[in-house]
């Protein structure tokens, strides 16, 4: 399914692109997050395991287990705190 991703904050800094559209057999955000994981080089370091971050399904955060669906928007972001 084709569905479209957006980066957040220091997550588009280490992407280097605000988001992309992409074609996934993923059928979880965390499904998802692993599979750019598995896909190296940038998406490794930006998404990977070791760094806590957020998404967002849809406009809505979500947990990993939240479902795909064709032509979604999933958001990347790290937590953000204030002060």
């Amino acid at each position: 399914m084709q569905i479209t991703l957006k980066y957040f904050a220091s997550i588009r800094e280490t992407m280097g692109s605000s988001g992309q559209v992409l074609e996934t057999q993923a059928q979880t955000l965390g499904q998802l997050r692993d599979e750019l994981v598995q896909s190296g080089g940038l998406a490794a370091q930006a998404l990977g395991r070791d760094r806590v971050l957020r998404m967002a399904l849809n406009q809505t955060l979500c947990e990993e287990g939240a479902a795909l669906t064709p032509g979604a928007e999933v958001a990347f972001f790290p937590p953000v705190t204030g002060g």
